[in-house]
């Protein structure tokens, strides 16, 4: 796996409260990419994205309360479906635990999600809607 980290999601318990904090407090601009489920902010290289938590914890197949799911996931995006495949073999014979084998998702993507060795939670997705730049960058539009 390529030492790279493309995009942040925090769960969160109220969507438009924590877009008042990022747009409006930080004055962070939202990607025309977002949607009232979901919104997007490129950060340099990476995209940190805000999605509801009990959503998000659904999605990786875990619990939203209690120890079951942090609020928190790092997601790791490649160039196609078979590498998504060959990075969640990869983590596994690293010792990662799979808690979501790698699927075809709701979004027209292709994701699994795996915790590393410390109970941190990774996505790997192949989204066919967001193109690399030159530099290995996920560009929002």
């Amino acid at each position: 796996m390529k030492p790279r980290i493309h995009l942040i999601t925090l769960g969160v318990a109220d969507l438009p409260r924590a877009l008042a904090f990022y747009e409006e407090g930080l004055g962070w601009k939202k990607s025309p990419d977002s949607n009232e489920n979901v919104a997007f902010f490129q950060l340099g290289g990476v995209v940190l994205s805000l999605f509801p938590r009990h959503l998000l914890a659904a999605d990786a197949g875990i619990d939203p309360a209690g120890t079951g799911f942090s609020g928190l996931t790092l997601a790791h995006n490649t160039g196609s479906e078979a590498e998504v495949d060959e990075v969640m073999a990869e983590v596994a014979r690293l010792g990662a635990t799979i808690v979501k084998p790698a699927e075809k998702v709701f979004w027209g993507g292709y994701s699994g999600y795996f915790r590393d060795p410390d109970g941190h939670l990774f996505e790997v997705a192949y989204n066919p809607f967001w193109p690399f730049d030159d530099r290995g960058h996920i560009a929002l539009p």
